[in-house]
């Protein structure tokens, strides 16, 4: 936690010496780096794309910081993040999330329980460039990795009962394809990973067959519209992971555990290149259903970030 949160103040620093007239001076299109994901990488909100963060380009070094927040019925969730772009073609992210259970933490014994993630990102572009290829089919393409540690805390015995990690690896690829005559954007990305609702609930499990601890091979899609030089709409759809519901049947929960894709609606603005506000209508599906009646979570998210 402590090496998390030092990083976390470096790369804040280097974003700041990023606005400095001696490095970048945000050659990008408005909104082309992408806004900040829960994850902390450049991309949508809940999902990363193939465009490095910052406004830099080429032969440029810049950064980016952001704020987020999110709520549900049932639980809420604050995550703070800082990037650095180098040469359009490198990302370093970093991002702490705060995961509020409210009742969901009583129901457990544990009143009052936040679920505190760190994630340290890397992300390389291998091919293509968004806005050079925009009058050709070939997609900017970029891979990526997410090293996730979840805190200690009262949830610790439960998660090893079930023979979850608190610490994992994602591994992604993206293709991001920019149709700038048709003011569209369209990414994929493919995910491989271990995380149990992203890492909230840990990496893996063992309790109930061996295939509940190993990769799963998850898909996910973003689609935006510019409907002005500063504005877009769009959505997203992440399937995720659902092998904790077996560990959960093992451990005699039912269907407790499971989990079910999230989804959102945003709409990003950005009034000036170094700002962007994303609004959001998220459905993130069921989280923990055994202790919220198997309400689906549906929600609020609010984002803004600065970028040079």
């Amino acid at each position: 936690m402590k090496f998390a949160s030092s990083l976390l103040a470096t790369c804040a620093a280097l974003c700041v010496s990023a606005s400095m007239p001696a490095l970048a001076e945000t050659g990008k299109l408005l909104l082309t780096g992408g806004v900040s994901s829960i994850d902390g990488a450049a991309g949508g909100g809940l999902t990363p794309w193939a465009v490095i963060g910052s406004n830099a380009t080429e032969g440029e070094t810049g950064g980016s910081a952001f704020v987020t927040t999110a709520g549900t019925r049932d639980y809420g969730l604050n995550i703070m993040g800082a990037a650095i772009g180098i040469h359009d073609r490198y990302e370093i992210s970093v991002a702490q999330q705060d995961f509020n259970t409210r009742a969901t933490g009583a129901a457990l014994g544990v009143p009052g329980l936040h679920l505190k993630q760190n994630i340290l990102g890397l992300k390389v572009r291998v091919a293509g460039d968004a806005i050079l290829d925009s009058d050709s089919l070939m997609p900017q393409i970029a891979v990526g990795l997410q090293y996730k540690t979840l805190g200690s805390t009262g949830l610790d015995g439960t998660l090893r009962a079930l023979g979850a990690r608190r610490d994992g690896v994602d591994l992604y690829a993206s293709a991001t394809k920019l149709f700038l005559g048709q003011s569209l954007l369209v990414n994929g990305t493919l995910r491989a990973t271990k995380a149990n609702q992203n890492g909230l609930l840990g990496y893996g499990a063992t309790l109930g067959g061996g295939s509940n601890n190993s990769y799963s091979l998850q898909p996910e899609f973003s689609v935006a519209y510019l409907l002005s030089k500063n504005l877009v709409i769009g959505a997203e759809y992440r399937f995720m992971r659902n092998k904790l519901e077996t560990a959960g049947r093992a451990a005699g929960l039912g269907n407790g555990l499971r989990s079910e894709d999230w989804k959102d609606i945003f709409v990003a603005w950005a009034p000036n290149k170094n700002l962007s506000v994303t609004l959001a209508y998220v459905d993130l599906g069921v989280i923990v259903p055994a202790t919220t009646a198997s309400r689906k979570q549906k929600g609020y998210y609010l984002s803004a970030q600065v970028a040079f």
